[in-house]
């Protein structure tokens, strides 16, 4: 059986979340989440953000919590501005859009919008009440491409979008991934501060399911729930979902599964780079783009799943590698040793 690069979730969930799971099955709890593991996560995720006037909701995925955060804050008439390889875009069926919500696209190699690329949005955008009003500006941290935000990245932002009345929404699906960069000189804390609305994202980070979106803005935590409910996010069984990231906030798993995903993926990236290659974008997170030979690529999927991610000319392309919280020596090591045959 191969094994996989393709994604960063493929594999159940951590151990402890099993456990907990089973150990607490035959509990009865309140539903909806009311239940006591829900509203201790959700207390801990406000604690170690410092903010206890934050909200916090958990829903069962990213594209799910995209929608109800785009949907819930956004009039009709409201657009979002993304970067052109936001998972708005590109990987969610339209989803923004068949709530009537435009996404104003800025293109960027590398993933990450500043308020220089978002001046000409709100400068085309002036002809009222013709056109639609850029109001929600969506990043990602980290990036599709595996890039992150720097504190004062985020700052930046955060200001520009505070002096022209936008809200600032981090897609956190990879946060935990984003935040222990060995570059990475952001926290949750920051985070909190800095934006309107962020979600940690536990799918794609040792859970089974689930996702823990933050409401910061005071203004928009009014009447969110109601947002959950209407778009089939609100279990009746939360328990599922606090018992999930209760266990990974408690003791800081999240961020210890988040840190071991990214070095996996730095043992491959520095084998890779010592051989000469090249990479698609410089990420230090658990998303590697490296450019390989084409005939190179054809040997490594006899023995690995991973994504070519584009094709750069005849004869080389750039695939895409992710690893997990669960990612094994062994898989590292025989893909390395590959490489390093290979480009003697």
């Amino acid at each position: 059986m191969k094994f996989s690069f393709k994604n960063d979730y493929s594999e159940g969930c951590h151990p402890n979340i099993l456990d907990a799971l089973v150990r607490y099955n035959v509990d009865q709890q309140a539903g909806y989440g009311e239940d006591a593991y829900s509203l201790k996560a959700k207390e801990l995720i406000r604690k170690k953000i410092n903010n206890h006037n934050s909200e916090v909701f958990l829903v069962s995925g990213g594209t799910q919590a995209n929608l109800i955060v785009i949907s819930a804050v956004l009039r009709l008439y409201q657009a979002a501005v993304s970067a052109s390889t936001g998972h708005i875009l590109n990987n969610e069926t339209g989803a923004i859009e068949a709530t009537g919500h435009k996404i104003l696209s800025i293109e960027k190699q590398d993933g990450k919008l500043t308020p220089q690329d978002i001046i000409p949005v709100l400068e085309n955008h002036r002809n009222i009440p013709h056109q639609v009003m850029p109001k929600l500006v969506y990043i990602s941290n980290s990036t599709e491409l595996g890039t992150i935000y720097g504190l004062q990245e985020l700052e930046e932002l955060s200001a520009f979008c505070r002096e022209n009345k936008l809200y600032l929404f981090m897609d956190g699906a990879r946060m935990g991934h984003g935040l222990t960069s060995e570059i990475s000189d952001l926290t949750l804390e920051k985070v909190a501060e800095l934006t309107d609305i962020f979600y940690l994202g536990g799918t794609k980070n040792g859970a089974l399911i689930g996702e823990a979106i933050v409401v910061n803005n005071k203004e928009l935590q009014q009447d969110f729930a109601f947002s959950i409910k209407q778009k089939g996010a609100l279990l009746a069984k939360g328990r599922l979902l606090g018992i999930q990231f209760l266990e990974l906030m408690k003791d800081d798993l999240y961020f210890d599964l988040a840190r071991q995903a990214n070095q996996q993926a730095m043992k491959m990236k520095k084998a890779m780079a010592k051989r000469g290659v090249a990479f698609l974008a410089d990420t230090y997170t658990n998303q590697i783009f490296p450019i390989l030979n084409n005939h190179l690529i054809e040997i490594l999927s006899e023995r690995f799943e991973f994504y070519v991610w584009k094709k750069m000319n005849e004869e080389y392309s750039a695939i895409r590698l992710i690893t997990s919280w669960n990612t094994s020596d062994i898989a590292v090591r025989e893909f390395i040793e590959i490489i390093e045959s290979e480009m003697i």
